[in-house]
């Protein structure tokens, strides 16, 4: 298929969540709209030595039941059986027939955080117990970045252009933002998003290195982003896989969608002690004018709320700037989940579509009252029924990484 001339923004066409607040989209969504948390003791080991004990995990996730071939399980990671259950029922939620796509014009682009670390842990451990004879072929994949983004491409015999995206939380966009980018050169359907696992007590301590994890005992007061508590955030695994095709391609074969993907773009902050602004702000108003909208256009912006109380404050004062005091309601039902770094953003992704469609503007759990001088319109206490046409999605990953993306109905 040659570049393509249909300069319309494509379409998310399928959803495939597996989310602490639940797997599928109604199961998900229903969670978000009742303020049901995902977040509870980590259950993959045993954190009592660790100061952070809660995060978010997807419940009831079988591997056994969700992974075919069932011979990819103990290839690869925890991060990447989500991954590919989650490919699987975007795929189906799309109704796309891939065997009446040639596999040159189908591609696979994902964003990871932190790679296959419990896998890694795993062969690591059976290395320094014993000798280099224990440790398996597949370690040298199975922890890999771009294992997920090489197994949906080789399961699904999508031989397009296929890459990853690893700016921790930022990169979920940025890898949406890609997906875009190629169904413009050709790709007629694009397997995109992001999962992350990273609960095992390697990935934990790496986590922990930042100084940003919350280690507050109270699992609904730990993650509580703008509040005046805030003091950090909880981390979780899981994730949204999209299936983004070219309107030119959806609309070949009547595919019904959950909205456009209208503007993208991202930025790079500055070391933290310099005096140069943040790119927050540069960031977000670029992907407004790459959406050919203005900041009146935008009804709900999905907040990436660190909950870093320095980090809040640049946030809201970001949006503030762009959108005038209390301008437009902001959001971060992410504190329903917890950060789940590559998965973050995608799974925001997700819920902004889901918002648009309802006509529902899901509530920030937790929060109790805002910090001094935040003078956002966050949503709290409860869904907010209201007219939606474009939502505003921002993320940024640990190092700098900065993205923003609009969606629209």
């Amino acid at each position: 298929m040659a570049p393509s001339s249909d300069h319309r923004p494509p379409v998310i066409t399928g959803l495939g969540i597996f989310a602490p607040t639940g797997v599928g989209v109604e199961a998900h969504w229903t969670s978000v709209l009742a303020g049901k948390s995902g977040i509870g003791r980590i259950g993959r080991f045993d954190p009592s030595s660790y100061p952070v004990q809660h995060a978010g995990q997807v419940p009831g996730f079988s591997a056994q039941e969700s992974v075919k071939p069932n011979r990819l399980i103990s290839q690869t990671d925890h991060w990447t059986h989500i991954a590919l259950a989650a490919s699987e029922a975007a795929l189906e939620d799309s109704g796309a027939d891939l065997s009446a796509i040639p596999e040159y014009e189908m591609a696979v682009v994902t964003s990871s955080s932190s790679g296959g670390t419990e896998f890694g842990q795993k062969e690591m451990t059976a290395l320094y117990q014993n000798d280099p004879s224990w440790v398996g072929a597949y370690q040298s994949i199975a922890w890999f970045y771009a294992a997920t983004t090489g197994q949906v491409s080789i399961k699904h015999k999508m031989r397009g252009p296929c890459g990853v995206l690893a700016g921790e939380q930022a990169g979920g966009l940025d890898a949406i933002g890609q997906a875009r980018r190629l169904t413009r050169k050709g790709s007629r359907l694009v397997v995109t998003g992001g999962t992350d696992a990273s609960l095992c007590p390697y990935a934990l301590t790496a986590q922990l290195t930042n100084g940003k994890l919350s280690t507050v005992a109270d699992p609904e007061r730990a993650y509580v982003p703008f509040d005046a508590d805030a003091s950090g955030y909880l981390p979780g695994e899981g994730g949204a896989i999209l299936v983004l095709e070219s309107a030119e391609a959806a609309d070949e074969r009547g595919a019904s969608n959950y909205g456009r993907v209208l503007g993208y773009a991202s930025g790079f902050d500055p070391a933290p002690e310099s005096e140069r602004p943040r790119a927050l702000r540069r960031t977000a108003e670029a992907a407004i004018a790459d959406a050919g909208l203005t900041p009146a256009d935008i009804d709900v912006v999905f907040a990436d709320a660190a909950g870093v109380p320095a980090d809040d404050r640049d946030e809201a004062r970001t949006i503030t700037e762009i959108f005038g005091p209390r301008g437009v309601p902001v959001t971060a039902p992410k504190t329903l989940t917890g950060r789940l770094y590559g998965g973050g953003a995608p799974l925001d992704v997700a819920t902004a579509l889901l918002s648009l469609r309802e006509g529902v503007i899901p509530h920030t759990p937790h929060v109790r009252a805002l910090a001094p001088g935040f003078d956002i319109d966050l949503v709290t206490g409860a869904p907010r029924e209201q007219a939606l046409r474009h939502a505003l999605v921002l993320a940024r990953g640990h190092g700098g990484f900065t993205s923003a993306l609009v969606l629209g109905r």
